[in-house]
């Protein structure tokens, strides 16, 4: 694996996250943690849920471990060959999908908050919210058509070792979301009443356009000329196709959690859909960042290691992503989990988002905390399973963390009366499970991979992330004690400064301690600047 390409990788997807953090700002400035605005996260649950599993997850990696073998093992012929197959079957499978999602979207909406109407809900059934709802699902429902291209397109160019645009295709999602959905939400309904809502659904599918056509210039500098094909009984669809059933299940389980976590969520209260959504923004930032990025850059190289079995550089090159994702998402744990409140407060504290809000979005975002670096490594280790085809394994493994996550859910919001936080908790709770798991089953199967460095540099890294802990428990007690009482520019630069001091100290801390992928960041940023 390349720290040049991860680093690279790790660029792009950062700008997407943070296009992805303002998008949320706006929201949260303009409708805070409204009902009008719970309809609106609720009703983008179902199509954010497929664009998670094919953008980042079931389609792209079974795609990309059968593209890249046969591209290795039969040339680029057919490899493009195959490309259009996926590609036509993928345009007409999905658009009958759109088609009948656009239909029983009151089935959708209706399944989406029926705990609200159980007895023992404290939110009142509200059919004016409903309609809304329903109205939201109709027009974002295409944006699953243009996404499933879009994974197809990613799959290709990772494949041929071309990373960036893919990774920046999320920003012209993001762009065009925020643009075209700014612009026709203030032409609705000046005022930012829950009509403008209706223009933001539109701008969904704006930026799912945008995210498809972006890549359409470096797909065609690889060589790909896209012809329809409808010969979809080969052996090559036959096993993406394979591949991709238990992999749906497999790597969508904290994204089902989300949903499900949403419709407790909507039956707990007003306000809890929007806090959980806007804390899960602020984690998904170094899940992107890094968890995402190593695990992009290692599914092609652990795919090539799997030809005819488990090759020697297999073993390794799990190991290493591992190792490196441990390296740069536990301070990201330790900053979200600590600074929650701050965070909150500088990213989030304005217009219609007021000190409540703050309060309830931090609680969600340090129980989502708990669970982040687990989650960051399933990124990683999910995808070595399809590689070495034992595909049904991570399935199996997530069905059972799925009901450990319903059950957690159901217990903790009716018998236990406990808030919002415990949905985030529970999906901190069903990814550690999950990955706890899948490693002992990776074991088995590949044998050793490095358990003992592993635990060896999260034993250093333990030392170097308690350093960086009493900064931040220092800053709380001394600077942050109320943020909102602080000036904006105050908040912020204190932030920063907190941040900045905290990382300098983890990454000193680790180098003394002779943390070998602090050296290999190190060699990953000096590249990047002199590039």
């Amino acid at each position: 694996m390349s720290a040049r390409a991860t680093g690279k990788v790790s660029a792009a997807v950062m700008a997407s996250r943070v296009l992805g953090l303002a998008r949320e700002m706006m929201f949260a400035g303009l409708f805070g943690g409204s009902k009008w605005m719970d309809c609106f996260f609720l009703a983008f649950k179902v199509p954010n849920l497929l664009r998670d599993l094919f953008a980042e997850g079931a389609l792209s990696q079974a795609f990309v471990t059968t593209f890249s073998k046969k591209l290795k093992s039969e040339g680029e012929t057919s490899a493009w060959a195959l490309a259009n197959k996926m590609m036509t079957l993928a345009a007409v499978f999905m658009s009958v999908v759109t088609l009948l999602g656009i239909l029983v979207a009151p089935w959708i909406v209706d399944f989406l908050t029926s705990l609200s109407r159980s007895g023992s809900s404290p939110r009142d059934y509200n059919p004016e919210e409903i309609a809304l709802t329903i109205t939201m699902v109709r027009i974002m429902y295409p944006f699953i058509l243009l996404v499933s291209l879009a994974a197809l397109v990613m799959g290709m160019l990772n494949a041929r070792n071309v990373f960036g645009m893919p990774a920046l295709s999320s920003c012209f999602f993001n762009l065009g979301s925020m643009i075209g959905g700014a612009s026709l939400g203030w032409w609705m309904d000046p005022a930012w009443g829950k009509d403008s809502l209706i223009g933001f659904s539109i701008g969904v599918v704006i930026g799912g356009l945008a995210q498809l056509t972006c890549q359409f210039p470096a797909l065609r500098r690889v060589g790909y000329r896209f012809v329809a094909d409808f010969q979809w009984k080969d052996s090559g669809v036959r096993q993406i196709l394979r591949l991709m059933g238990p992999a749906v299940i497999a790597s969508s389980v904290v994204q089902v959690n989300v949903v499900i976590n949403a419709m407790f969520a909507y039956g707990v209260g007003e306000g809890a859909v929007s806090w959980l959504s806007y804390a899960f923004r602020l984690m998904q930032l170094p899940i992107g960042v890094f968890g995402v990025a190593v695990a992009t850059v290692t599914l092609p190289a652990l795919s090539r290691a799997a030809i005819g079995g488990i090759g020697e550089d297999f073993r390794p090159t799990l190991a290493k992503g591992l190792r490196l994702v441990a390296f740069l998402v536990l301070p990201s744990t330790l900053g979200l989990v600590l600074l929650a409140e701050p965070i909150v407060s500088v990213l989030y504290e304005r217009g219609a988002f007021d000190a409540h809000d703050r309060l309830q979005t931090a609680a969600a975002l340090r129980a989502y905390g708990y669970g982040l670096l687990c989650y960051a490594w399933l990124k990683v280790l999910q995808p070595a399973f399809y590689a070495i085809d034992r595909r049904w394994i991570p399935m199996i493994v997530s069905i059972f963390a799925l009901g450990i996550n319903i059950g957690f859910n159901w217990f903790f919001v009716f018998v236990m009366r406990w808030g919002h936080e415990s949905l985030a908790l529970t999906t901190s709770i069903s990814a550690s499970i999950n990955f706890l798991i899948l490693y002992t089953a990776m074991r088995k199967f590949a044998g050793d991979f490095g358990s003992a460095d592993l635990l060896s540099l999260l034993i250093k890294l333990a030392g170097a992330g308690a350093a960086m802990a009493a900064v931040c428990l220092a800053a709380n007690r001394w600077f942050f004690m109320d943020p909102a009482q602080l000036p904006f520019w105050l908040r912020a630069g204190g932030l920063l400064a907190t941040v900045g001091v905290a990382a300098i100290v983890y990454f000193a801390i680790a180098r003394l301690l002779k943390v070998t992928e602090a050296k290999d960041a190190v060699a990953m940023i000096t590249r990047r600047l002199r590039a």
